[in-house]
């Protein structure tokens, strides 16, 4: 039981700093510094989030596979819809925990990568914040509790906008218009999702939960529904 709440905190958390990480790295982009505080400051305090989001991320997949309650080897920590739980769902977070070790890799080797290549797979940073969302919402158990519908509709908001004000400082063109388009479809798609998916009857069964799961979670009592 432990291990079971320290997985959904853990991945919580992970997910409200991945969100300030990448709201500060859209503000970097306009060398945007709060007033008072050197950008060098910004800089730090964007570097030390990312490295807790790589921790954080981290004690997740650890505490997950840890956990005897599911059968989830560690080789499903690092290849995707290498799981029987929850495959599709698992996957993503397998994607985006792969996607957060090569930015951090290259982050750490950037003396030794040119300025082109470094941005290029830093990108993806961006890439992996949604996978992470649309991880936590499709195999997280506790995805119907409204305080954490509330949480996830915050970090949407704050990602969205800090690209809206990011946007607004460049000059209209096909590539903004594209982003605003992009976040946008990205923001519809979410909500579609959460209303047809988590927030309906049987969610958990629909998710690719395995049927042996069940049988253990109604032995272990009603805290264990739905895993």
């Amino acid at each position: 039981m432990v291990l079971w709440y320290a997985t959904r905190a853990t991945g919580v958390v992970a997910l409200v700093l991945m969100t300030a990480t990448v709201v500060l790295g859209v503000a970097g982009t306009a060398r945007f510094a709060a007033p008072g505080l050197p950008r060098v400051v910004s800089a730090g305090l964007h570097r030390n989030l990312s490295l807790l989001v790589v921790g954080f991320v981290s004690l997740h997949v650890l505490t997950t596979v840890a956990d005897s309650f599911t059968s989830i080897g560690l080789s499903s920590a690092f290849i995707p819809f290498n799981s029987d739980y929850r495959r599709l769902w698992l996957g993503l977070g397998t994607i985006a925990f792969d996607l957060l070790l090569a930015v951090t890799l290259t982050s750490l080797l950037r003396d030794r990568l040119s300025l082109r290549a470094w941005r290029a797979v830093h990108w993806l940073a961006y890439a992996c914040w949604p996978i992470a969302l649309w991880h936590g919402l499709g195999t997280g158990t506790d995805s119907k509790l409204s305080w954490l519908l509330a949480l996830d509709a915050l970090c949407v908001a704050a990602v969205a906008a800090a690209v809206c004000w990011r946007l607004s400082l460049s000059p209209a063109g096909p590539g903004r218009a594209v982003v605003l388009a992009g976040m946008a479809l990205l923001t519809a798609a979410t909500v579609i999702f959460v209303f047809a998916g988590p927030l309906q009857p049987g969610w958990s069964r629909r998710a690719g939960t395995p049927p042996p799961t069940f049988s253990r979670a109604a032995s272990a009592g009603p805290r264990s529904e739905g895993r």
